[in-house]
């Protein structure tokens, strides 16, 4: 399995801005957008996307680190799952880096059931079952699962197809709204019991992109233009989290303007989705000799900070 520091460049000690700029630098390089026709570019930014998902997370780095699970997120070596004693520990890893869990909590029936039996009626056992009623069967323990979901696919609620603790796969529809720290139930996926079966808990992660922010359901952009686009206006393209979009540049348009493409952003709860917000930045190019001449022959005669007070 590869090294998940040696595949972002990074030494072992590396901070997490190091971590996140090294991924950036690398997110930008292999994009599959920037590389359609390298398909070896494709798999190295899957490579480096899952070294990130690790790197990034500062419990699963800490596993990494002390050998617990290898460069794909995959356990190094078996845990025990489910149980008595409130033991928790990784069961299965499946695609997409999803990952279950021991019990999701202990079930306080189980301890009174050690202390005074299940007996029945009021012979059941010392304490007659508490005025002759029995407790009732308890229902099997819940699994705890996470799921790291793409920033992209957290967007669209694009489809998940994850892998359970007895080995079964299912797709998942992500809900409305969904953001790192959002929990789902899986009615029936947990462990069987006299009661019935228990729930699966899963618990999702939403990844970081490299040039996309969050922002509550909208999503902010910093799209480089050049001085020509900026001072004439021009029609460019613009990425979105469903695929490149057509925007028009005003003429005179300056550092910092925001431009809004309606329904681009995140699900929300309440229905529909947020924008994306696109905030112009004027790339001008280092030593142009032609730039410098032109405007040396022009002066822009406005004070432009004197609302600033200097």
């Amino acid at each position: 399995m590869a090294d998940p520091y040696s595949t972002l460049g990074v030494a072992k000690t590396a901070s997490e801005a190091e971590i996140k700029s090294a991924y950036r630098k690398l997110a930008k390089e292999l994009h599959p957008d920037k590389n359609k026709d390298n398909p070896k570019a494709s798999e190295k930014f899957s490579d480096v996307t899952k070294a990130y998902d690790i790197l990034s997370d500062k419990t699963r780095r800490a596993q990494y680190d002390r050998g617990e699970i290898d460069g794909e997120g995959n356990p190094a070596m078996p845990y025990g799952y489910g149980g008595g004693g409130g033991f928790r520990g990784d069961q299965r890893t499946g695609p997409g880096g999803f990952s279950g869990f021991g019990n999701e909590s202990s079930d306080f029936g189980d301890i009174f059931e050690g202390l005074f039996g299940r007996g029945g009626g009021s012979g059941g056992g010392p304490f007659g079952g508490f005025g002759g009623r029995s407790a009732p069967p308890q229902k099997g323990a819940n699994v705890a699962y996470r799921l790291s979901v793409s920033f992209i696919d957290a967007a669209t609620q694009a489809p998940q197809r994850i892998a359970l603790a007895d080995g079964a796969t299912i797709d998942l529809k992500l809900p409305a709204g969904v953001e790192t720290g959002t929990q789902m139930r899986l009615a029936g996926k947990g462990q069987p019991g006299p009661g019935g079966t228990g729930d699966g808990i899963v618990t999702i992660t939403v990844k970081d992109h490299p040039f996309y922010e969050r922002e509550g359901a909208n999503i902010r952009l910093d799209l480089p233009v050049t001085l020509n686009e900026a001072v004439k206006g021009a029609k460019i393209k613009v990425p979105t989290v469903d695929g490149p979009v057509m925007l028009s540049i005003p003429a005179g348009s300056s550092s910092g303007k925001v431009m809004r493409l309606k329904g681009k952003g995140f699900s929300q709860k309440s229905g529909g989705r947020g924008d994306q917000l696109v905030r112009l930045m004027v790339d001008l190019p280092a030593d142009d000799e032609a730039l410098v001449k032109l405007l040396s022959e022009w002066n822009d005669p406005r004070d432009v900070r004197a609302e600033l007070g200097v």
